[in-house]
Order: structure tokens, then sequence, then C-alpha cells
């Protein structure tokens, strides 16, 4: 799908942006395509910025969105979606065209082409992408996977995941970062025998080292004052907002009293929060793993 890129020039563009991942929007099963094993992580290098999809303003559906200048210090806890073979062999944003196998992904505002871990919030688990599209274009959704990627993230048969996105950048010491030599080897798809009969279900991943669950909550706010974090519990409790909590850190002086709810289980209950915290005025909570 092609959505028009509008530059502050009033120069037009079109671009490739990504809908989000669909259940079964993964390779075929059955018939003739075998399906390749799963790359390892993409390998951050400093890269001269794309002359595409780089802005520095550019609109789709009626919403602005304004490119950053730098990666640098960028993190974001949210939604992460993925896609596939609707969107393979169609340009990106960065006019690259799109492999579903490779390890990439789409977002709205870095700098294209930007690298970032992605860690899956719910399972521990985490890769390296390299950002070469825009999107995804969906409300309360911080960015599109590649299909390869999803599945390392074991996020495709939900479709979503909560995760956290954090750029890497090249001030980082380089003893920090991923190299081919330090990465795990990346696990296999298990083939598909031909005559297995046509389904929409993505391939298994081979078994991996099982990862203890996290639980997640989500902060609205955060006070020095208790009557202030208990006047935030009243607003949640009259929008009909339940298991909200006052958490006091004990690690800061004086104490701060941050207001949370949940546990979350998973990306729809997440979404429904999102939503009911939009209602009353809310529109920056934040993800909190323990």
């Amino acid at each position: 799908m092609r959505y028009k890129l509008a530059l502050l020039s009033i120069a037009a563009l079109s671009m490739t942006a990504c809908g989000g991942g669909i259940r079964g929007d993964g390779p075929p099963i059955g018939g003739s395509m075998r399906i390749p094993n799963l790359p390892g992580d993409a390998i951050p290098r400093p890269e001269p910025r794309s002359k595409y999809g780089n802005g520095p303003v550019y609109e789709v559906f009626g919403k602005r969105y304004t490119v950053m200048p730098s990666s640098t210090g960028y993190q974001e806890r949210g939604v992460a979606s993925w896609y596939g073979k609707k969107f393979h062999g169609n340009l990106t944003s960065s006019r690259e065209t799109y492999d579903m196998y490779q390890m990439t992904a789409a977002h709205k505002t870095l700098p294209l082409p930007t690298y970032v871990r992605v860690r899956n919030l719910q399972n521990g688990k985490s890769i390296v992408v390299r950002v070469n599209d825009r999107g995804p274009f969906v409300h309360n959704r911080i960015i599109d996977l590649s299909y390869s990627a999803a599945l390392r993230l074991d996020m495709v048969r939900n479709g979503t995941g909560l995760v956290e996105v954090t750029a890497i950048d090249f001030d980082t010491p380089e003893g920090d970062r991923p190299t081919r030599d330090s990465m795990p080897p990346a696990p296999a798809i298990q083939s598909v025998p031909t005559q297995t009969p046509q389904t929409t279900e993505p391939a298994a991943v081979v078994s991996a080292p099982a990862v203890t669950a996290q639980r997640i909550f989500v902060q609205v706010g955060a006070f020095g004052d208790r009557s202030n974090a208990e006047r935030r519990l009243h607003v949640l409790a009259g929008a009909g907002i339940s298991g909200a909590f006052i958490y006091e850190d004990l690690s800061r002086d004086p104490v701060l009293l941050r207001v949370r709810i949940g546990p979350v289980d998973d990306v729809i209950q997440y979404d429904i929060l999102v939503e009911e915290l939009e209602n009353i005025g809310i529109m920056d909570p934040y993800l909190i793993v323990e």
C-alpha cells in the first residue's frame, strides 16, 4: 500500500507505509516454497541518511509527522506490530526493497536508517533491526517489524507485542555493540513438507530456552505529595479504571509516589487501557516491567 508523503516544501513523494502484522501474513505453508533459516541480528554500522523518507515533515491520513534530527537517546516502550508477504518485494520509504526475511523495521519518526534494539517485554527476548521504512500508521503502535524479526521475538502468532525500542548510536563503546562473532546462532525455522495441507498458521520455531515471564504495569504519574497521588487514583476510579495503586519508590529521597495500573496481561488489555486513559486526558502512560 502506498501513501503520499507531503514535505513542508510542498514537494510530494510516494512512500510505502506499513499497516501492521496480521496473523497468517507470513510465508505460505505447504506447496513448493521452503522456508529459510532465520537471520541473525542486524549489525549496526555508520550509514549516511537516506535521500528518501527523511522528511523533515510528512503527512499520512491527515496527520503530520516530524522526523527526528538524530536517534541519539531514543528509547520508547509500547506496542510492536509486524508486516509480511503482502509487502514483500515492494519498495520501502527509503526506496529499498522490503524483504520479510531480513532484520528490518518501520518507524514513524526515527531517521532512516537507524539501528535499534527491540526487547519483548513479555518474554525478555531481544533483537537488533535496521529501520528503513515508515509506519505503522495505526494508533498506539510504535514500530512495525519484519516477519523474521517478529518471529525471533515470538510475536508472530499474536500479531503484536509489548516491547522496548532503544536506538543504537555510534557513541556507544564498540565493545558494547553486537557483532557477528558475539551473536548466538540464529534458530532455524522448521522445513515444511510439500504434502502438508495449506494453513494460515506461521511456521514454527525450533524451541529456545524458556524465558521467565515478567509482570508489566502502566505508570500514569509520579508525585512527591501523597495527596496528589491519591487525587490521581480518585480520577482513575471515577473513570471506572480498576487495578490502580500507589507504588512507593524508596530509592528516591524524598520518596516518590508512582501511580500504576496492572499488571497488564497482553496488548488487547493495554490498548483498552490506553483508550480509557486518553478519554480522561492522560496521554503519556509508561510501561513498567518487574
